[in-house]
């Protein structure tokens, strides 16, 4: 996982965040002159296969920055909420079989404080770890998954792109990449520079969503939303949120509010939908409240890591009417901001806290499974901070194995490598790491995974094994000339002999590199195409 201290704003790339511009934005057609109409085709100007690839262009720009973060824990919370709206979008017919093979409906957590979120071509939707942190049930942040998902399947990307046909791809990479390297300097000119001017403009303009894009987006959104099982008060609740923040003017924390902004007429329609869905916004079960809660206050701790964030959540106090939810999330940040601090005794004095808490007050209905896994989980963190791996390893044994679980799967890898490290018996690691090598024959592109069998392997001597998979995550990471250099030198270690013979190995790292090389030719092949 990462913990940078500094968070860039990854979203002002495609216009879903508005920046400043230094000069006049470049004069364009209206949208309603180019745009074809709400539902129709945009194949004939920018095809489903021009989006993806965009899409996996920005993606491996975006993927190597240091504000994409793989923290699995809320990664699979997010996931856990972005799948079901896939699955229900696809029943209601709103993902063609054209995009539904080529768009890659994929999540990922951006490492910032402020609240938004934002969807990329070719299916990849950001969520700000903000936006976690604010939001105060899971329908709530579902609500905002579901606009998201909307744009992407309503096309509303490709047609605002193609509004303006004179623009390349290339030029629009250029500029997400010119945005990317601002954030991670605070060079507020550089981010300047890199929407400025003619062509640049006019992509800034473009992306932007219509009015009726919007509308089209909470209609279709409020439908998935439903359809998926989420309480409507959650779209209600996210509106009221968003209408209170644009009252006060946004201060700049709700980026979400320049790139998606509230109209009145959204506004009504969105209370008229909640309104004729009254008995079911009153009757929605509380499912997840717990689990919402700890992943707020996970998000909350790590969107700042400073000391003095840290510090402020270790002193948080509930109020005399919190629910128990909230008082559970409470308790874990402080165990988080106190393990971070390596302040081990406070962090077990606040785990033991919010164990009590689960057990005591929590109607076992609500309870659930999960919630005691990110108590668990975070004990687990906390021992392998302090160097205990043993001890980490014990707290895993107790945890279920299996069962398609990311994050169950990774903290067993960490905990099985850190006791092997400190001279504990090496059967746990063997099996955490044939159980890695099972998950990701069926994930390939698990970056997080391939790292961690990478360090398993390397642990157990097995050198052209952890040599392939740290080839395998830079691919993953959309690093091509990475995974070519460590596919090089597995082959060359494979010929000298100096690891021990394993041909099966040795065959894959031949065959990879052969199928690395041609994609990086194809990169370049495409990236001169769009300069011309």
């Amino acid at each position: 996982m990462k913990h940078p201290l500094a968070a860039p704003v990854l979203v002002a790339a495609l216009a879903l965040a508005a920046l400043p511009a230094a000069a006049p934005r470049a004069q364009t057609a209206p949208a309603s002159s180019s745009l074809p109409a709400l539902g129709d085709s945009v194949s004939g100007e920018f095809s489903v296969d021009a989006e993806r690839r965009l899409g996996e262009q920005i993606m491996r720009e975006v993927r190597p920055d240091p504000a994409y973060l793989d923290d699995p824990l809320l990664l699979d919370y997010v996931q856990s909420l972005w799948q079901p709206l896939v699955a229900a979008a696809r029943r209601r017919g709103e993902i063609g079989a054209d995009i539904d093979r080529a768009f890659a409906w994929e999540t990922f957590l951006v490492l910032d404080r402020s609240v938004n979120a934002f969807a990329l071509p070719g299916g990849h939707v950001g969520v700000h770890l903000g936006l976690i942190a604010m939001t105060a049930s899971r329908d709530e942040l579902a609500a905002v998954l579901a606009h998201e998902l909307s744009h992407v399947t309503q096309r509303h990307i490709a047609r605002s792109i193609s509004a303006s046909s004179r623009q390349s791809m290339v030029g629009l990479a250029a500029m997400i990449v010119g945005v990317l390297a601002s954030a991670r300097t605070g060079n507020a000119a550089m981010a300047q520079a890199a929407v400025v001017g003619g062509q640049a403009a006019m992509v800034q303009g473009q992306l932007n969503y219509s009015r009726d894009m919007e509308r089209e987006a909470d209609r279709v959104g409020y439908g998935v939303h439903s359809d998926a099982g989420f309480a409507s008060a959650g779209m209600a609740g996210m509106f009221e949120k968003l209408e209170h923040a644009n009252r006060l003017n946004d201060s700049n924390n709700y980026p979400y509010l320049r790139s998606h902004p509230l109209t009145t007429e959204r506004i009504g329609e969105a209370r008229a939908r909640v309104q004729a869905n009254a008995h079911a916004a009153r009757n929605a079960p509380p499912d997840g409240a717990f689990e919402h809660a700890l992943a707020q206050a996970r998000a909350r701790v790590l969107m700042d890591s400073s000391v003095q964030a840290l510090r402020r959540a270790q002193a948080q106090q509930p109020g005399a009417d919190a629910a128990p939810a909230q008082r559970l999330g409470l308790l874990y940040g402080q165990a988080l901001a106190a393990t971070l601090l390596r302040e081990f005794d406070a962090a077990d004095a606040a785990l033991a806290a919010a164990e009590g808490l689960l057990q005591r007050e929590a109607p076992p209905a609500a309870r659930g499974a999960d919630a005691a896994q990110w108590l668990q989980l975070l004990r687990v963190q906390s021992l392998l901070a302090r160097g205990d791996g043993r001890a980490a390893l014990q707290q895993m044994q107790a945890l279920p194995e299996g069962g398609g679980s990311r994050p169950l799967l990774l903290w067993r890898a960490q905990a099985a490598l850190g006791a092997a490290r400190a001279g504990g018996a090496p059967e746990p690691l063997r099996r955490s790491t044939e159980a890695l090598q099972t998950w990701v024959a069926e994930h390939r592109d698990d970056a997080g995974a391939w790292q961690a069998l990478a360090q398993s392997a390397g642990q157990l001597g097995l050198k052209l094994r952890s040599v392939r998979a740290e080839a395998e995550a830079r691919a993953a990471l959309g690093d091509v000339p990475g995974a070519v250099d460590r596919l090089r030198a597995g082959q060359q270690l494979a010929r000298s002999g100096a690891a021990p013979a394993d041909f099966i190995e040795a065959s894959i790292i031949d065959a990879r590199l052969r199928e690395m090389e041609a994609r990086r030719r194809e990169i370049e092949a495409e990236m001169r195409n769009q300069r011309q």
